[in-house]
């Protein structure tokens, strides 16, 4: 019983609690770069849930064999080789969205939420419950991107998915789209904006 309510809470706590986004601060550089569109923001997250819940589970079955002295580096080829993997099925399948990813797919290697996960979480624990943390706190920095993604591209371009949202009467009676949501900057507002909210609604994340 006491491993299923501990799996339960590594697998949920990264959507809220300990959300490796804005309650641990990491991954901000893409949330800054993929998210004026939430196409590339979705595709974006769905790609590093895939690479963190594999690489998870590979340096966890792994564990007992990596010198210490090495472990970054085989931490680092994992995903490395991971990311290779995600980057042609993208080029595949979703090659337009492939394209305004650009070079960020290839900076999953590099994302701190990965390494981060690898080195506290999946060189310390079994499988299982490695591949929960990797798929919960890939959901959780997506939720973080689909939410930034959504408001910066309606509010910047009147769409949602490349599909117009705001009716043309509302630009005909002088609505006008925001071009400063498009921009990196308003991204880390975005984000700002969602740190205060998740801290006004859990007491317990404030600072005395």
């Amino acid at each position: 019983m006491a491993e299923k309510i501990n799996n339960k809470s590594v697998f949920f706590n990264p959507f809220s609690k300990d959300n490796p986004v804005i309650v641990q601060v990491l991954g901000i550089c893409s949330v800054l770069a993929v998210t004026a569109k939430l196409e590339p923001a979705i595709v974006m997250g769905i790609s590093v849930i895939a690479v963190l819940a594999f690489s998870n589970v590979i340096i966890s079955l792994l564990r007992n064999t990596i010198p210490t002295n090495i472990r970054i580096i085989v931490q680092l080829v994992v995903v490395a080789g991971l990311v290779v993997i995600v980057n042609q099925l993208l080029k595949a399948y979703t090659y337009d969205v492939s394209k305004q990813l650009s070079v960020f797919i290839g900076l999953i290697i590099t994302n701190c939420i990965l390494m981060g996960r690898l080195e506290a979480f999946a060189m310390a624990n079994k499988p299982w419950p490695s591949f929960l943390d990797g798929i919960g706190n890939g959901i959780g920095y997506t939720i973080i991107l689909v939410i930034v993604g959504f408001f910066r591209e309606l509010l910047g371009s009147g769409t949602l998915l490349g599909y117009q949202v705001v009716p043309q009467w509302c630009y005909d009676h002088g609505y006008v789209n925001n071009g400063l949501m498009i921009l990196p900057p308003m991204a880390l507002i975005v984000v700002a904006c969602i740190i205060w909210v998740h801290r006004l609604c859990n007491k317990d994340l404030q600072e005395d």
